[in-house]
């Protein structure tokens, strides 16, 4: 039903100071139960409802710092869902100010998150970015001390304590990963680019030897070193640890690491490692076009080996038959480049590269079959490269 209309100005004057008279009441808006609602649609992709409901829950917190930063922190993370990575920024920026070094309890949003999320989005990346990275390492190394200290006092529910104390510790060494891969990259110029590398990881072994990412962090350090072998024993170490393991497993490592992963593989010359790993990740996607490049690269790599002499075949193959398989894969990863728009056209030259090669090589002769991909092909190769 509509609201009624005042009869007169007298009744107009009298509906504003109800209103006002209610504006200036407590809300009796449940906070949580907002941010709790947001947070769920936002796990289920129902990003613009989540957007509405943060907003509500930010503008009903009032004086109450500790769910302001909460229901800033939501709103940061729903706008790098939606692409604004300033406004996330602000966001972000705005809940670190209700809680500058992380020392509100979590379900507040207080801990390191913020500070990891401020590091991912610098703009000025390098020093800025490792200074963030710094603040959550800070603000989790007090969690692991504080957390050990209640063990020791109170030893009952001694299994959940070192459980949530290995989590922290876990998430600690993958800060402390991420802060290297930085010193590799953006500040490898710094005199004491190695020397940092070298402290973190090994703090991250120490801290989370059972990690995977530690592991492959150690490798990348290594073969910037030049030291290759030591490389190979990280990487293998770091597989081991996972490999046996179900895709839904949580112990896997996340689907760009293991990208990253390929890449180290082939770099270091483990090619017959990468080939499986990536068989992996296309069953995983099959629209991941890195993948398809990186499988193909990593059999032309292997046959380019057997063909000079420097490795055996697998038995009951040649390096024309691995060529030729290379040819598929790097075939499907170009239609799928084109189907998608895929962006980085240094992989789509280099893909166009090594195919060209390919037929140099082996003629065109039966090309266009074995170009033709048919959806069973990866997991029958998957088979048979396991037995």
């Amino acid at each position: 039903m509509a609201p009624t209309k005042p009869k007169n100005k007298s009744q107009k004057d009298k509906a504003k100071a109800r209103a006002r008279a209610t504006a200036a009441q407590p809300s009796n808006v449940n906070v949580r139960e907002l941010l709790n609602n947001a947070s769920a649609m936002l796990e289920v992709g129902d990003i613009e409802n989540a957007l509405r409901t943060a907003k509500s829950a930010y503008k009903a917190t009032g004086e109450d710092g500790k769910l302001a930063g909460a229901a800033l922190s939501l709103l940061g993370h729903i706008n790098v869902e939606l692409g604004e990575i300033d406004a996330a920024r602000q966001f972000f920026l705005a809940a670190v100010s209700k809680d500058e070094d992380g020392t509100l309890p979590e379900d507040v949003a207080g801990g390191p998150e913020k500070f990891l999320w401020l590091a991912q989005l610098s703009e000025e990346g390098g020093q800025d970015s490792v200074s963030w990275y710094d603040r959550g390492a800070s603000a989790l190394r007090l969690q692991v001390q504080t957390l050990t200290d209640e063990l020791e006092k109170r030893p009952h529910g001694k299994e959940q304590q070192e459980a949530l104390i290995t989590e922290k510790k876990r998430r600690l060494a993958a800060i402390l990963c991420a802060v290297a891969e930085v010193y590799m990259t953006d500040l490898s110029w710094e005199e004491d680019a190695e020397q940092r590398c070298e402290a973190l990881i090994t703090e991250a072994i120490m801290l989370a030897p059972e990690l995977p990412d530690t592991w492959q962090t150690v490798a990348n350090v290594r073969i910037s070193q030049t030291r290759v072998d030591e490389a190979k024993e990280a990487l293998r170490r770091s597989m081991a640890l996972w490999e046996q393991l179900e895709p839904e497993d949580p112990n896997v490592p996340q689907f760009p690491t293991r990208v990253s992963l390929v890449r180290l593989l082939i770099e270091v010359g483990m090619e017959e490692k990468a080939i499986d790993v990536a068989e992996r990740l296309i069953i995983e996607d099959d629209q991941a076009v890195e993948v398809w490049y990186l499988s193909g690269y990593g059999r032309y790599l292997l046959g380019e080996k057997i063909k000079n002499g420097e490795v055996q075949a697998p038995e009951g193959e040649t390096w024309q038959d691995i060529w030729r398989l290379s040819r598929k894969y790097l075939a499907q990863c170009l239609r799928t480049y084109a189907a998608i728009e895929y962006e980085d056209e240094r992989l789509g030259a280099h893909a166009q590269e090594l195919l060209d090669s390919i037929k140099g090589e082996l003629g065109i002769v039966g090309a266009e079959e074995d170009e033709v991909w048919e959806d069973t092909d990866v997991e029958e190769d998957d088979d048979e490269e396991m037995n």
